[in-house]
Formats: structure tokens, sequence, C-alpha cells
């Protein structure tokens, strides 16, 4: 061979095969609106691109879409109740019957003084003021002779003297024996009346002072 002669070329080798490439995607359909169908078709293939916060299935991206909203609201601690309320421990016995004894022994003291000084005798107690200047009977006169009578036992006397006074002793002894009772028991009194039974009680007042002082109510007058 002669030295000026190129050496053959060597014999040329077929090209690589091309490496497989995903199809062109569809272009969307025409009736669909938004933002889905205006898309570029690169970005379509993009799926991280294309797939809304909604169908996005990577679990960093929820918890950095998670971070930007703010951290998640704990939910309320349950209402943990106060301590229950002690049961009511009534005092003792002596100090229950200290206040109606109390009341008990003041009437007494003062049936007893009413007793033991006539008021039939003048100079003994002072006068009615409403008698003394207009000679008419307030609702209380006659109601020292009541209780006079009454602690001697003369309950006719008592009642012509005020009728209304030997009913309020009644209505006193009634309570007393309610207040003794309860407080016996440890159960505490509490007095609210209704408005009806206060006015029911003054117009009985009422009437009673005005029927005393007319003829037909002489009974009723001391």
């Amino acid at each position: 061979m002669d030295a000026t002669t190129p050496p053959p070329a060597p014999p040329l080798s077929p090209p690589p095969p091309a490496p497989y490439a995903d199809p062109p995607p569809l272009a969307p359909h025409a009736g669909l609106s938004g933002p889905q169908s205006s898309a570029a078709p690169a970005s379509s293939a993009d799926p991280e691109s294309s797939a809304g916060p909604e169908s996005s299935a990577d679990p960093a991206s929820s918890a950095a879409r998670a971070g930007h909203e703010g951290p998640a609201r704990c939910a309320d601690p349950p209402h943990s109740a106060g301590p229950a309320p002690a049961p009511y421990a009534p005092p003792p016995l002596r100090r229950r019957l200290l206040a109606p004894l109390g009341a008990l022994a003041g009437a007494a003291a003062a049936f007893a003084y009413v007793g033991a000084v006539d008021p039939n005798e003048p100079g003994h107690y002072p006068v009615c003021p409403l008698l003394r200047y207009t000679g008419l009977y307030c609702p209380g006169c006659g109601g020292l002779r009541s209780a006079h009578a009454f602690v001697h036992g003369d309950l006719a006397a008592a009642l012509g003297a005020n009728a209304m006074a030997v009913a309020g002793y009644a209505a006193f002894a009634v309570f007393m024996v309610f207040w003794l009772v309860r407080a016996v028991r440890g159960v505490p009194v509490r007095l609210n009346p209704s408005p009806a039974l206060l006015w029911a009680v003054g117009g009985i007042w009422a009437v009673f002072c005005v029927v005393r002082n007319l003829p037909a109510g002489a009974a009723l007058a001391p």
C-alpha cells in the first residue's frame, strides 16, 4: 500500500434510537371554561402546575399551605366545673333557738307589764293623739285594755276593747309555733309575704278603723 494513500474510513454505525417521548397533550374541550381550558399545553403537561390546590396530593405542599394559612386552631379545653357548693349546715340548736325564744320572751314581758299595770286607770299610759285631737278611734285604740283583759283570761272584754288586737295575738302565737318548729329542725325562716296578702291585711285594718267610728259599729269601739 502506498504510504501517501490515506487509510480507509471506518464503516458508519447506525444512529442510536431516539428516546421515548410522551405524546403531546390533548387540546382542551371547547365547552370548558375557566383557567383550565385556556392553559398552554406546556403547563398542562406539568402535573404539579395543572392540578389545583384541592387535587394536589403532595404532603410537603399541603404542609406549606397549612403554614401559610396560619397555625391550626386548637380546640377549646373542656369546661371544668368548679367545686360543688357545700351543703347547708345549720348552726347549733342553742343558736337557732336564740332568736325565737328572745322574741317570745319580749312579748311575754310586755304582756306581763300590761297585765300588772291596768290601762283602765288613767295616768299609766299616754293617750292616743288621734283620739285626743279628733275624737276618732285609730286601729290601735283599746289595744292596751284588750291585752290587759286577755292576760287575765277575759276574752269577751278583750274582743270588745279591740277585736283586731285579739286577732293579732292569735296570728303572733301561730307564727311563734311555726318559727320554733323550724328552728328545731334547722330550717331557716324567710318572711316574704305577697303583695296581695299585704293589701288584704291593710284593707281589713282600714275597714275596721272606719266601722268602729260609725254608730253601727259601736260594738267595735273600746
